[in-house]
């Protein structure tokens, strides 16, 4: 039994079939280095067609072309069909892109951390590179360590924070990829938000914590401890007595003790005065409710007038305990600035600082 020999036309069709699709502009196809010269890379691609890489397209940033031998598969993105030499042109440099892309959307798929090197700042944040790719930190996304608190928002001062931070290495997370836009937007802050919340978790009013001082601004300073958490010692909680400047009691990464007052969702709030003597507790130390007392008065009000007992410490006699003149609206006192008067201690509130008076002739 003889075998049914093939038409010449069975034979095309199979060589045809056998012939892999060209490659196509934009895509990334794998093929085999056949030579290399002259920072030309020549490779082979399916067996049927040859693509040349060369000029800026060797380089991707990672050494592949260094590495690369004649015989050593390598994937190449392709720029442009068949040129006058019969060549596709290729590149290594955005197939480096390419798997870069898909990398970065994989590690925010997965929340994964990264190392990303600060190159350069604008008063809106940082600026990384991440395999090639331009990377962005805004300044919402940096950690309390790195954020620049600054009075009055000064734009100066917020860009040469920043630029304090060029050449350091920040543990970030990928937070946006948006591969057509060519944007990649990173955050420090959520690369920390794990650690954050189990430390915050630990947390409780009452602690008293150690840290250094982050930012001092108008209204306190920011203490951060635990490597990771931040609070507000606001400027009521600084000292005892008057605060008029923050900046006269506490210094950029001086250490400081505080106490926790308050935990409201990821705020914190923090006192130093708190952990040190209440003057004020030893002022009244030798007061007690009903006693009667000289003072000078210093201070009137429309609720009132304020007596000084001695040095730092003042009383107020309200105007429902002070004799008033006869015929006004009742809202005058019958006192003066200056005048020495007698008074009876009605009330001492050690927690408000707060020491009531009565002053009423009548009475007496």
């Amino acid at each position: 039994m003889t075998a049914t020999a093939k038409s010449p036309m069975a034979d095309l069709i199979a060589d045809e079939k056998a012939i892999p699709l060209p490659p196509r502009a934009g895509e990334l196809v794998t093929g085999t280095v056949v030579s290399k010269r002259n920072n030309k890379i020549l490779v082979e691609i399916g067996d049927a067609y040859t693509g040349m890489i060369s000029g800026r397209e060797v380089a991707d940033g990672m050494d592949t072309a260094k590495n690369l031998e004649v015989g050593d598969a390598v994937e190449a993105f392709v720029v442009e069909d068949e040129n006058e030499l019969g060549h596709y042109v290729l590149s290594l440099r955005k197939a480096g892109r390419e798997r870069a892309w898909d990398e970065l959307t994989r590690l925010m798929e997965n929340g994964e951390a990264i190392e990303a090197r600060i190159k350069e700042a604008n008063k809106g944040g940082l600026m990384s590179e991440i395999a090639g790719i331009r990377a962005f930190i805004p300044v919402s996304q940096l950690t309390p360590e790195h954020y620049p608190r600054v009075n009055g928002a000064n734009a100066a001062e917020i860009l040469h924070r920043l630029q304090s931070y060029v050449g350091e290495k920040f543990t970030v997370k990928v937070i946006n990829v948006d591969k057509e836009n060519t944007k990649l937007i990173l955050s420090e802050k959520a690369a920390l938000s794990e650690v954050r919340g189990v430390e915050l978790k630990k947390l409780s009013v009452g602690q008293t914590v150690k840290g250094k001082v982050s930012g001092i601004v108008h209204f306190g300073v920011f203490l951060l401890f635990n490597d990771c958490l931040e609070g507000l010692v606001h400027l009521s909680e600084i000292a005892w007595g008057h605060v008029a400047d923050p900046a006269a009691h506490a210094r950029i990464g001086e250490e400081k003790e505080a106490v926790v007052i308050g935990i409201e969702g990821d705020k914190i709030s923090l006192s130093i005065k708190r952990l040190l003597p209440d003057p004020w507790e030893e002022l009244v130390a030798d007061y007690e409710v009903g006693d009667t007392v000289k003072g000078t008065v210093n201070k009137i009000t429309p609720f009132g007038a304020f007596v000084s007992l001695k040095e730092n410490l003042n009383g107020l006699i309200h105007i429902s305990e002070v004799a008033q003149k006869e015929g006004d609206d009742g809202m005058e006192v019958d006192l003066e600035i200056g005048q020495e008067v007698e008074v009876k201690i009605i009330s001492i509130d050690t927690a408000e600082h707060r020491l009531g008076l009565s002053y009423k002739k009548d009475e007496e």
